[in-house]
């Protein structure tokens, strides 16, 4: 058909040149015909160009389908190289970008998902799909400024979505830009102030600006939505030590560690819980497992220091000095530029007499 329509074309044409070549007084017949002609020629051409247009867009359309049904067949390599053609036919075709970005991100190559995704977004801003999973494309590398551009666009987009938003306020949390992720944090909570995880991050934002009744209120009301959470009890436990609510916090760490009994840092805190509470034995015991779990916990070994210091002093047995002097050297070697290392020093010169 297009071969045909060139082909009328051509024909046509030579025929106005023809035409031209006549002198200038021809009649005015002749005049009308030459405009006729002309206009009959450019409809042929323009129906051509369409013609030529068309057959494009459906190879793309063909390629991208193509890709799509081999993705679905989990056969990715062939999908990518249909994706590339298309690319390479149209460098403009955002669907193609987009579905690479998908088969990229599937992967966990997200180099090469954000990649794909920017280009998309490129061609079309307002794809929330994009712009979203462009988002988590950089969360995932832990790259938390483009993610906060993407996530920001993506909430421009669908300004109810919850996740958008969630992430957003996280990825903002991870910046150490609390305003923001306060911001975030509260749009999601009233999209829904069901979901838990939203409870939790407000806790962690408000725990990080000293805000602490308000994280305990948002970390309950966590807890109220997802009971058996280990993370979110801890997190109030955590919370209620800084308020000095230790026996409170103590039964939280409990339930926790029963839950999740490999967290060392639960067990390091309900080791300070017993230390505070003066139950020696048990806060040896807590630290000890905090110890075993993570042999790198600075903290639990400076806390079982002070322990066998307090110990030391209440059974008389010197024995227990060396111990603190151990835990305590062991601390430094881990963390030597820790906030409390000259009073840690001290500590080691005093009971190393």
């Amino acid at each position: 058909m297009q071969i045909f329509v060139v082909k009328k074309a051509k024909v046509a044409s030579a025929k106005i040149d023809r035409l031209i070549e006549r002198p200038q007084n021809m009649p005015d017949t002749i005049n009308v015909r030459l405009i006729v002609a002309v206009i009959f020629v450019s409809i042929i051409l323009s129906f051509s160009a369409g013609c030529v247009e068309e057959t494009s867009k459906t190879s793309n359309v063909d390629l991208y389908v193509d890709a799509v049904t081999l993705k679905e067949n989990n056969q990715k390599e062939k999908a990518i190289e249909k994706l590339n053609q298309s690319i390479q036919t149209d460098e403009n075709f955002s669907a193609a970008y987009s579905q690479l970005g998908d088969i990229y991100k599937e992967d966990k190559n997200y180099q090469l998902s954000a990649r794909s995704y920017e280009k998309a977004t490129e061609l079309n801003p307002w794809s929330f799909h994009d712009q979203y999973n462009l988002g988590q494309s950089y969360q995932s590398m832990e790259e938390y400024k483009p993610a906060v551009k993407a996530y920001g666009k993506a909430c421009e987009i669908k300004p109810d979505h919850l996740d958008a938003h969630l992430h957003a306020a996280e990825s903002y949390y991870q910046l150490n830009d609390y305003d923001n992720a306060l911001a975030y944090g509260t749009k999601a909570q009233n999209i829904d102030a069901s979901a838990s995880n939203v409870q939790e991050l407000l806790g962690n934002i408000y725990d990080r600006t000293n805000n602490y009744d308000s994280a305990i209120a948002s970390y309950k009301r966590a807890l109220e939505l997802d009971s058996e959470n280990p993370q979110i009890m801890k997190s109030l436990a955590i919370a209620y030590i800084k308020t000095s609510r230790i026996e409170p916090a103590k039964e939280l760490l409990l339930s926790s560690v029963a839950l999740n009994p490999n967290d060392s840092l639960a067990f390091q805190h309900l080791g300070f819980c017993y230390l505070s509470l003066k139950d020696v034995d048990r806060a040896i015991t807590a630290y000890q497992k905090a110890i075993n779990i993570n042999p790198k916990d600075w903290e639990a070994y400076k806390g079982l220091g002070v322990t066998y210091a307090l110990k030391a002093a209440s059974s008389k047995d010197d024995s227990y000095k060396a111990k603190a002097v151990d835990q305590w050297r062991q601390s430094l070697s881990i963390k030597p530029d820790q906030n409390t290392r000259e009073k840690l020093i001290k500590y080691i010169e005093v009971y190393s007499k």
